[in-house]
């Protein structure tokens, strides 16, 4: 049987709705896949504050986000001064992180958590939940609502959000959904600011 992986975002809701969600979908750890785990206009979320939280509630937390989150430190990453999905997958630290997760899922219902309420609009449906699969996990990912969005719903919405979800004579349906996904790192992938743009 393949094992589960949830995704969660944060958002701007109150820690009670965020553990509520949680328990709803029986989450036992979460990883914080964030790399900068701080909000100022939710304090709640800020790593020390959520690790208490969840702890408290008998949900197990650990920072993951120095390997899978969407600032890597790495130069190699970049094409001038943005994040490049491809390139972060393939580095050791990168790695490190999903084999920390699959090792984790042995023990643990794990839901991986960012900030963005859809899925779409992160790096963890774009780009880690892809890597997953790849390894041979199921992802699906904790709505607002509670409910549950597989991956490949995930992928189906952001097909039809690019306009390639009636399918194509010369292209297979992995092809454009690898097409979807590369508009849509366009998109959100990190900036950094403070490197050469050249």
């Amino acid at each position: 049987m393949k094992r589960t992986i949830l995704t969660v975002g944060h958002s701007n809701h109150e820690f009670g709705h965020l553990l509520r969600i949680l328990r709803a979908n029986q989450v036992t750890a979460v990883a914080d896949i964030r790399s900068e785990p701080y909000s100022r206009y939710n304090p709640q979320f800020g790593r020390k504050e959520l690790e208490s939280a969840l702890e408290t509630s008998g949900i197990h937390y650990v920072f993951l986000g120095d390997e899978l989150g969407a600032y890597p430190k790495d130069p190699a990453c970049y094409n001038g001064n943005k994040v490049q999905y491809k390139r972060m997958a393939q580095t050791p630290l990168f790695r490190q992180g999903l084999k920390r997760v699959f090792v984790g899922s042995e023990r643990y219902r794990i839901a991986l958590l960012c900030a963005e309420k859809d899925p779409l609009s992160c790096h963890r449906s774009v780009l880690i939940s892809r890597e997953l699969e790849a390894l041979g996990m199921d992802v699906s990912h904790i709505l607002e609502d509670g409910t549950l969005e597989s991956q490949n719903e995930a992928m189906n919405r952001l097909l039809k959000q690019y306009g390639l979800d009636g399918g194509d004579l010369f292209r297979t349906q992995e092809q454009l959904v690898e097409d979807a996904c590369a508009h849509q790192e366009q998109e959100i992938a990190y900036v950094n600011p403070s490197m050469d743009k050249t």
